[in-house]
């Protein structure tokens, strides 16, 4: 676990499903945790710091939320567009719209580009931060999944991502976090302009 800057943790952890490391979030002031494995120090990490939900940054990110969620005796939330997902057995989620503030320092922005509940999540803290869930990824610079992630219009599929990016930098963020990458913590507004600007990135 590492606090990245002014109580927001990231973490790394093996996806059982994908044999890939994704990427994990807490923020401290509203007890938020943001699509999340167990970290190497166990659910123990999470004594003591108050845990008040656990948030979904798309349907298919629940990973060990239920876990978190028993323990803790906190909601679970998606955007409402994903909660089929979790109808038939799966555990209890609530959803969100597109707008809403879900904590007092995270409010849910419209992505939806992907899967129609895919969520920019706009963290206050620090210099302002934006979690992207799968349409934006971070693996030596800005891109997207690979095209056969992305469904059969993925020409398509990314240009309405990129015309969402274009409106997210008239957010205040200076950080940009990933489900599915490295944080970039400087120069986040900078980036996210010239991979909107360049056409996608890589």
């Amino acid at each position: 676990m590492e606090e990245i800057f002014d109580g927001v943790f990231h973490w790394k952890a093996e996806h059982p499903n994908i044999g890939m490391e994704v990427g994990c979030h807490f923020v401290a002031g509203s007890g938020t945790a943001i699509d999340p494995l167990l970290p190497a120090e166990g659910i123990e990490w999470f004594e003591g710091r108050d845990v008040q939900r656990v948030v979904l940054s798309n349907r298919h990110h629940l990973r060990d939320a239920p876990a978190i969620a028993e323990r803790f005796g906190c909601p679970i939330l998606c955007h409402e567009a994903g909660l089929h997902e979790f109808a038939d057995g799966g555990p209890e989620v609530t959803g969100f719209a597109f707008g809403e503030r879900i904590a007092p320092d995270v409010v849910a922005l419209e992505m939806g580009s992907i899967c129609p509940e895919d969520t920019v999540l706009r963290i206050e803290a620090g210099a302002g931060a934006l979690l992207f869930a799968d349409s934006v990824i971070s693996y030596g610079g800005l891109g997207f999944v690979p095209d056969n992630l992305i469904g059969d219009d993925a020409e398509g599929v990314k240009r309405t991502v990129r015309e969402h990016c274009a409106a997210l930098l008239d957010e205040d963020f200076e950080h940009l976090l990933f489900a599915h990458g490295e944080p970039l913590l400087e120069g986040g507004k900078s980036a996210l302009r010239e991979f909107v600007g360049a056409g996608g990135g890589p």
